[in-house]
């Protein structure tokens, strides 16, 4: 199992320089990446200050050297497919390719669809989901792309470079479990995301659920690559209950261990919980 770091990309993370603050002190404390939110304005009553995703992602690569980063997850129907390729490609090239890219569906739809005039539509949001996540794969091969769709139009167009991964950067897909289709979204790409009504963000989800995603996903993998399963929560900081915490879990199936502060706790968006969380260690098994 590996370890990552997820923070927002409001608040005091809004800032660049304090991303790359928290990513090396990630990567020296020994976690294998960071996490970060792609909102715009999230509940917009709230006011907050964000930080561009694809900016912050740039301040923490050219801080470390080893990490995985990432945006999770990017919302791929409120931005344009071919821009968001040259985003990731470019962010792939600068760290030596340390990119994974998370994709769903995004939330919360009225205030980050809605609220410029998006389409809010279930339907529409998941038909640009996966029609743009077959754009993205087609970008990033660098051949060129000619494409007819529902809400995508391309003539003839190639993009350089590449990303340094191949065949493409890894891509995980977020989704409610255990809503079925997500997931079997999710499993014609690299990776889940997975989200759980029975635990908010910040909370492990049951042992029990992450065993019957992870068979569910077995049984419409065609091609029986690797596969990652991204599980999350608050940690304990003693070495032997953070280890009977994230065991279970990965002896479920689960990948990685995604350390997130409670949804409802002070401080989500404030330095310093998080880095005292990040210099104690990942939780290691």
């Amino acid at each position: 199992m590996r370890f990552s770091v997820n923070i927002p990309n409001f608040g005091e993370f809004a800032d660049a320089r304090t991303v790359a603050s928290v990513a090396a002190a990630a990567e020296e404390a020994g976690w294998d990446g960071l996490f970060l939110w792609d909102h715009v304005v999230h509940v917009k009553s709230a006011r907050r200050t964000f930080g561009d995703p694809w900016m912050l992602l740039t301040a923490a690569a050219l801080a470390t050297s080893r990490i995985k980063l990432g945006a999770m997850v990017t919302p791929v129907a409120r931005r344009r497919p071919h821009q968001l390729a040259r985003q990731v490609s470019t962010l792939d090239q600068m760290s030596g390719g340390r990119v994974v890219f998370g994709a769903g569906l995004g939330a919360p739809v009225e205030d980050e669809f809605g609220s410029f005039g998006e389409p809010t539509e279930p339907v529409v949001l998941a038909e640009m989901l996966d029609e743009g996540l077959d754009l993205l794969d087609r970008y990033w091969s660098g051949e060129p792309v000619n494409h007819q769709g529902r809400h995508y139009r391309v003539d003839d167009v190639t993009l350089l470079p590449t990303p340094v991964q191949r065949p493409r950067v890894p891509v995980w897909v977020a989704g409610y479990w255990p809503n079925r289709r997500p997931m079997r979204r999710a499993a014609r790409w690299d990776g889940v995301f997975p989200l759980f009504p029975s635990a908010n963000h910040g909370y492990a989800p049951p042992v029990g659920e992450v065993r019957d995603l992870v068979a569910y996903l077995g049984e419409h993998r065609e091609d029986g690559k690797p596969f990652d399963v991204v599980v999350g929560g608050t940690s304990p900081t003693d070495p032997a209950a953070a280890r009977d915490l994230v065991a279970p879990l990965a002896d479920a199936g689960a990948t990685w261990w995604d350390e997130r502060r409670h949804i409802d706790e002070p401080g989500l968006d404030e330095l310093t919980p998080i880095l005292r969380r990040i210099e104690q260690g990942p939780p290691s098994r």
